[in-house]
């Protein structure tokens, strides 16, 4: 992806500059106080969970980052976001896209740099959530955050009681179904090489954590780490639990986790002998968060436990 020269640059974000005065907002970021017009148009969102809050409300977005493993937004988001135009890739923005759809306001994720951070807020205000992956609630605070941002609060609020209403309904049914001692899960992202952990920490985790079960990550990540490195089918037993999320991301995931299904390493843990495995969607599992994806797990937790009575 091309980077604009710094003069082209100056002169682009220059061209952006003339925006009529409105009653504005004022949002406490990673970077400090941002203040946002309350005439929002046009947004670009660099980060899967900010393009989920928007599509939960309804709010369309012009531009965003493709999801990981594929060269547009996410499946499931595919219907809610039709003619979107795709900026750049969670590792790196392309500057030119981003200021071609000239953005009233722009979304980013924790991990956003300083220098990018610095870039960014002179095309449009850039909302940079202060909270990392590991906080408690991390995903809630930051759909508040984008919610805030763009003037839409109350329709968050009702996005995340949904979730919050349906999570209480599983979690009776967990209570009822699985015994107190049987409710370890792991989620892994299947890769062509093999599987890797996903932290406890993650959105899915707490999300398996709010409807009962007791998500694990076997102590293999090192700290800030949103996952382990890839294990090898010699050191696959870690993940033998009561349950298995196994999320892959694309084809090549799927063949790779087809064919490990045919290893005697695999095939003997027994959470894969109890038939306690269930195949997920790797894009909402392990690559993003937010309301509509909180969802789409609490489908799939659903379907196990429709499929386990």
């Amino acid at each position: 992806m091309s980077i604009m020269r710094p003069l082209v640059l100056c002169s682009a974000i220059l061209g952006l500059s003339a925006n009529t005065a409105f009653a504005d907002v004022t949002v406490d970021t990673k970077y400090g106080s941002v203040t946002v017009k309350d005439n929002v148009k046009s947004i670009v969102t660099l980060h899967e969970g900010a393009l989920d809050v928007m599509s939960s409300i309804d709010v369309p977005v012009a531009g965003s980052v493709a999801t990981r493993g594929s060269d547009t937004v996410s499946d499931y988001l595919a219907d809610k976001q039709p003619g979107i135009q795709i900026v750049g890739t969670a590792r790196e923005t392309n500057l030119e896209a981003v200021i071609k759809e000239r953005p009233d306001v722009i979304l980013a994720s924790n991990a956003l740099s300083k220098e990018q951070y610095d870039i960014l807020s002179k095309i449009a205000p850039t909302i940079v959530p202060e909270w990392s992956f590991s906080t408690p609630d991390a995903w809630r605070n930051e759909a508040r955050l984008f919610g805030k941002a763009v003037g839409h609060s109350a329709d968050v609020e009702r996005a995340l009681n949904a979730v919050d209403k349906r999570a209480a309904t599983l979690k009776k049914r967990v209570e009822q179904q699985l015994p107190a001692d049987q409710r370890q899960v792991f989620v892994t992202r299947w890769m062509p090489q093999g599987p890797m952990i996903m932290s406890k920490d993650l959105f899915t985790g707490s999300l398996l954590k709010l409807t009962g079960f007791e998500p694990q990550d076997g102590d293999l990540l090192k700290e800030g780490r949103p996952h382990s490195s890839i294990l090898s089918l010699e050191n696959i037993a870690v993940i033998d639990q009561d349950w298995l999320f196994m999320a892959t991301l694309n084809q090549d995931g799927k063949k790779a986790y087809d064919a490990a299904k045919q290893s005697a390493a695999f095939s003997r843990l027994n959470v894969v002998q109890q038939d306690r495995v269930q195949t997920v969607d790797g894009q909402v599992w392990s690559s993003t968060s937010g309301p509509l994806a909180a969802q789409v797990v609490l489908d799939d937790i659903e379907q196990l436990l429709d499929s386990h009575q």
